[in-house]
C-alpha cells in the first residue's frame, strides 16, 4: 500500500510507467485530481520529458528516460480504446507553473485545449480565487472505478483499496468537480495560461 518512489524505481522509471498498465486495461472509470502538474494521460512528450528528468535529478533515479517516456505516450492508448470514461480535474496553478520550458508549456497546454474535444473525456479546471468551500486543495490522486484509489506523495505511493477509504476520495473529486470550469470555461483558463507564456 506504501511503497517508497526510491524503491518503486530502483528498476527504472521505464517500468514504473509500465507497472500501471494492467490497471489502467481494467479500468472503465478513470478520475484523476492534480494539484501539481498536468496528468500523465493529457501529457505531451516534451513535458512528460522535463518531468521525468526532474523525476531523475531530484531522486537519483535510473536515467532511462526515453523508454520511460515512449511508455508513458503508449499508456495514452487507453484513452481511445473505447469504453472508458476519464475524469480530470486541474488546479488553475498546475496550468502557470513552467515545466521545461516556456514553448514547452505552450505545447502542452494547446493539447489540454485539444484534448477538451475528447467525447469520453471531462477536463475540469479549478480557477484561482474561486470560494472553495469543502473542496480544499489536497494530494494529487486517481480512482479507478471504486476499487483503488492513489496518491503521489513526496516520498512515496500510496495505494487505497479500502471502499470506505475509496470512498472518501471519491466525495472529494465530487467537491472538488463542483468548484470547477469545463468547456468554454476551461478553455478560457488555458488560453489565459498560453497568453501570460507571451
Amino acid at each position: 500500500m506504501y511503497v517508497e518512489w526510491r524503491r518503486m524505481e530502483s528498476a527504472g522509471l521505464a517500468r514504473v510507467q509500465e507497472s500501471v498498465l494492467p490497471l489502467f486495461q481494467h479500468t472503465h472509470w478513470f478520475r484523476f485530481y492534480q494539484s501539481q502538474v498536468i496528468p500523465g494521460l493529457l501529457q505531451t512528450q516534451d513535458y512528460t520529458e522535463a518531468i521525468l528528468n526532474t523525476v531523475v535529478a531530484l531522486r537519483d533515479a535510473p536515467d532511462d528516460i526515453e523508454e520511460a517516456v515512449a511508455a508513458r505516450m503508449s499508456r495514452q492508448r487507453v484513452l481511445h480504446a473505447g469504453g472508458r470514461r476519464f475524469a480530470f480535474l486541474i488546479e488553475e496553478w498546475v496550468l502557470r507553473s513552467v515545466i521545461g520550458s516556456p514553448s514547452t508549456m505552450v505545447n502542452q497546454l494547446g493539447h489540454l485545449i485539444g484534448m477538451t474535444a475528447a467525447p469520453c473525456l471531462s477536463l475540469g479546471v479549478i480557477p484561482m480565487g474561486v470560494v472553495r468551500g469543502n473542496a480544499w486543495p489536497c494530494e494529487s490522486f486517481s480512482v479507478y472505478d471504486e476499487k483503488q484509489a492513489a496518491c503521489e506523495l513526496v516520498s512515496a505511493s500510496l495505494t487505497v483499496t479500502q471502499p470506505s477509504e475509496i470512498a472518501e476520495y471519491a466525495k472529494t473529486f465530487t467537491e472538488l468537480a463542483s468548484i470547477a470550469a469545463y468547456g468554454a470555461g476551461a478553455r478560457k483558463l488555458i488560453t489565459s495560461a498560453i497568453d501570460s507564456l507571451g
